[in-house]
């Protein structure tokens, strides 16, 4: 089971610490989103997306563009709520395996990456819990 840790409940993101982040890597994430073609062709290397039933939610291009893209595009306008869909995405919908293969070069890992730091930046993070 993945949740938030609750640090501080409905406390705001801090917008500029994201951005800061974001422009850090702004030149090599954004030729990655604009390189991506849409193909699926990531899709099949990816073993989460071929364990559970070819869900295009698993695909790396939907979990890149769904999660970094969306940071990128919101910018100033990020809220709790986004980065909670992006703590989903980055931790539950992917393991970082670093199988993910772009045929155009698109480094999908270091993408999804980015989304954890930000998140973790923020104190929006998993909690694993052992089963008994």
């Amino acid at each position: 089971m993945v949740k938030t840790i609750q640090t501080g409940n409905n406390k705001l993101p801090d917008t500029e610490k994201i951005l800061s982040i974001l422009n850090k890597n702004k030149k090599r994430m954004k030729m990655y989103l604009r390189i991506c073609a849409h193909c699926s062709l990531c899709a099949e290397s990816c073993f989460l997306y071929n364990t559970k039933n070819k869900d295009p939610v698993y695909m790396p291009s939907h979990k890149v563009i769904n999660s970094i893209g969306r940071l990128y595009k919101k910018k100033r306008k990020i809220d709790r709520n986004l980065l909670e869909e992006v703590k989903e995405i980055a931790w539950k919908r992917c393991v970082l395996c670093t199988r993910c293969y772009c045929p155009l070069g698109v480094d999908i890992p270091s993408m999804i990456s980015l989304a954890r730091t930000i998140c973790r930046s923020q104190n929006i993070l998993p909690e694993f819990h052992e089963q008994s």
